[in-house]
């Protein structure tokens, strides 16, 4: 089976290439379980809502693991801290399999910043990277201050604007919208959200001017014309969104960072535990459910399957990035 999406060489390069790239399934339709484990269901420690992008993508994954291997998973949301509340909570689990975490771009941007000591390259094993997405920034279908990117950045130039996402100081959000910001002459007030449900309702409630999210996440508001986007941060305008300006189209010179999210053991789970954990993930991402839903949340615009290898190459070539990143910003020293 193989899956064509446009390829990254690297997920924070540029620009999307125009080339494609084939995920191919080569794992085994089956494998034997290691000493019968597991005997009991698995936790997924979801350190997200459930009504954000992280609360799908969990749901998703534990739907197709369980449809390939016809085990149980318990999904435990822990929101809070964006996302290092639940992370906290997973380290003080013991490294015997049953309990997996999921977590995003977050976690590699907490260590990069020193504000987290868990390297999820290190500390933590990937066992598959699922999604890999670019965000927008979005208004309400009705609003009638502004209607179109250029007019939103008109109105925020003389009004004082608030915009919802989830995040923290050094998060892949702030650092993609200050560099917005700093290139057209803005400022913006940041109000995060660690659940989804509050953080689309402040948009559409009015309680924000403007939200900055992950298409796929916010599908539903799109789908209802309750929500628009204005700005693609991406340098070249996806065929998904042909009619949405992108940052080279609005004259921003910056180079686009990633939503991506995966899931995780600790580091020390035994061996031949963590061989099946690897093979029913990454299996999982090639199940027509998962790869369904994948495909009705845009996730398949870019690339989005990286195994344990390709995950932490990723997470550690995106540190470097955000080192470098909050040096500029003054972050870090």
């Amino acid at each position: 089976m193989k899956i064509k999406h446009v390829f990254l060489g690297l997920v924070c390069a540029a620009a999307i290439s125009n080339t494609t790239y084939a995920a191919e399934d080569t794992l085994p339709d089956t494998m034997e379980k290691p000493g019968g484990f597991p005997e009991r269901p698995l936790t997924m420690i979801v350190p997200y809502g459930p009504g954000g992008g992280s609360g799908q993508v969990a749901a998703a994954m534990a739907a197709a693991v369980t449809e390939l291997t016809g085990e149980a998973i318990t999904r435990d949301h822990k929101p809070g801290g964006s996302g290092m509340v639940g992370l906290t909570a997973y380290m003080a689990y013991p490294a015997d399999g049953y309990t997996i975490v999921e977590h995003i771009d977050d976690a590699t941007s907490a260590f990069a910043s020193g504000s987290s000591d868990v390297n999820p390259a290190e500390n933590l094993i990937p066992l598959v990277t699922s999604q890999i997405t670019f965000s927008q920034i979005f208004i309400r279908s009705d609003e009638d201050r502004y209607t179109d990117w250029e007019s939103f950045v008109a109105w925020a130039k003389d009004n004082e604007g608030t915009i919802a996402n989830v995040s923290r100081e050094g998060s892949m959000e702030r650092v993609m919208l200050q560099s917005v910001m700093d290139q057209v002459g803005i400022s913006l007030q940041q109000i995060s959200f660690d659940k989804g449900g509050p953080r689309y309702g402040a948009l559409k409630g009015g309680q924000v001017d403007a939200l900055f999210e992950q298409p796929g996440d916010v599908k539903g508001f799109l789908d209802s014309g309750d929500f628009k986007p204005i700005l693609t941060l991406l340098n070249d305008r996806p065929e998904a969104f042909a009619d949405v300006p992108s940052m080279k189209d609005v004259g921003l010179d910056i180079e686009p960072l990633f939503r991506y999210r995966g899931f995780y053991v600790v580091k020390g789970v035994p061996e031949d535990r963590l061989a099946w954990l690897q093979w029913a993930f990454q299996k999982a991402f090639f199940q027509q459910s998962y790869q369904d839903y994948n495909e009705s949340k845009f996730m398949n615009v870019i690339d989005s399957f990286r195994d344990t290898a390709g995950s932490i190459e990723l997470i550690n070539k995106t540190a470097d990035i955000y080192r470098e990143r909050y040096k500029e910003m003054g972050i870090t020293p």
